[in-house]
């Protein structure tokens, strides 16, 4: 069970670092311009801009809580029976956060199609995190102290 569940957090890791530096979607305005943002890129627009606050929450929800959340699983993965008490309960509160910025990319994919003003197409940035997502919640069922019980 440590193999699968060491295999399954090292795909995750890998989806994740993907998920955050490979571009997200493909937003195509007026047939000529065509931009490909990754979830870093993204982020660091938006700091440049001036909108610090917003830049700031994404870069918690998306890229800081979820690698938090890694981290715990690995350690909890690797860690001595008695040792990681308090893990899965944090873990359990990362959890409620982990789909949060896949559902907001979704959300600004589906207002620039119906916006008419400009396509929007997914890219593989956003089926690495979500990717990334979907092994972390797998991972950390794995490797809860309980499982396989």
């Amino acid at each position: 069970m440590r193999l699968l569940a060491a295999a399954v957090i090292t795909t995750a890791v890998f989806c994740f670092a993907l998920g955050i530096t490979l571009p997200l979607l493909e937003v195509k305005r007026l047939m000529f311009f065509s931009e490909k943002p990754s979830l870093l890129h993204i982020i660091a627009g938006l700091w440049d801009s001036g909108d610090r606050l917003l830049a700031l929450a994404i870069a918690v929800f998306s890229i800081v809580l979820p690698a938090l959340k890694l981290v715990s699983i690995q350690y909890l993965a690797s860690a001595p029976a008695g040792r990681a008490a308090r893990l899965p309960t944090m873990i359990g509160t990362l959890s409620k956060w982990s789909m949060l910025d896949v559902l907001l990319v979704a959300l600004v994919i589906f207002a620039a199609k119906s916006s008419g003003l400009a396509a929007a197409l997914t890219l593989p940035g956003l089926w690495f995190f979500a990717g990334s997502v979907a092994l972390t919640a797998i991972a950390s069922l794995l490797v809860r102290p309980d499982f396989g019980r």
